[in-house]
């Protein structure tokens, strides 16, 4: 393997491990001998230092790790303070619909109406603040209601409940029935 492949494939295990790779794992696994390998490691830290690279690599103990250089620090907290872009699948969507026009309303209700389990769905509408719970159901085992939170109406841009679209009465038969 020549100076540049090797190059490349630490490079390569640094970015995907993440976390720090001891020397001896490296140099196994682009078949170097000890010495070889943090030869070319320390080449490769200079050459990032020299070149002003926004990555670096750390030499920790006998380990080392690759990692972005602290003057870049301003730059990442602007991506990394950008909230992720949740995803509604069909599936969050129907149980978000649900809780939306039968609520306050329980997880068992919610599943009689969809068919089937949705553990799954509830946990990720919480998790993404479009429902909470909302009290309990005076009944055995007083189950959880939920409802539809603030942040729900932000996303669907209504400022309440009531400008949501009517469903009338046989379109939620029709969804029951199947």
């Amino acid at each position: 393997m020549e100076m540049q492949e090797q190059e490349a494939a630490v490079e390569a295990i640094l970015f995907a491990m993440g976390d720090s790779v001891e020397l001896e794992r490296i140099a196994a696994a682009i078949s170097c001998d000890l010495q070889t390998t943090k030869e070319l490691l320390h080449r490769m830290m200079e050459r990032y230092q020299r070149e002003n690279r926004g990555i670096q690599i750390l030499e920790l103990e006998n380990s080392y790790q690759m990692c972005t250089r602290k003057e870049m620090y301003e730059y990442l907290i602007r991506i990394a303070s950008v909230p992720k872009k949740q995803v509604l699948t069909d599936t969050l969507l129907e149980t978000l619909a649900i809780v939306a026009y039968k609520q306050p309303v329980t997880k068992t209700a919610i599943e009689k109406i969809r068919g089937v389990k949705c553990d799954h769905a509830v946990n990720k509408l919480i998790e993404y603040h479009l429902i909470c719970e909302a009290g309990r159901l005076d009944a055995p085992g007083r189950p959880i209601l939920f409802a539809t939170t603030e942040e729900f109406l932000r996303c669907f841009g209504v400022s309440s409940l009531e400008e949501l679209p009517d469903v009338n009465k046989e379109q939620i038969e029709e969804v029951q029935l199947k």
